[in-house]
């Protein structure tokens, strides 16, 4: 049976919660990205149909 350290348990658990934080970061500046592209690209549309006329 293998026996852990504290240390080599505290290492474990730091990269996970780290690896947790990075992947709730990058899913809400993705969100936001997306939101504000989909927002940005409609009132575009709306400017060339000025344009146009």
């Amino acid at each position: 049976m293998i026996k852990y350290s504290d240390k080599l348990y505290k290492k474990v658990r730091s990269a996970g919660a780290a690896g947790i934080t990075l992947g709730i970061i990058s899913i809400v500046v993705g969100l936001t990205v997306g939101i504000l592209s989909i927002t940005f690209g409609g009132s575009m549309l709306n400017t060339t149909k000025e344009l146009i006329d």
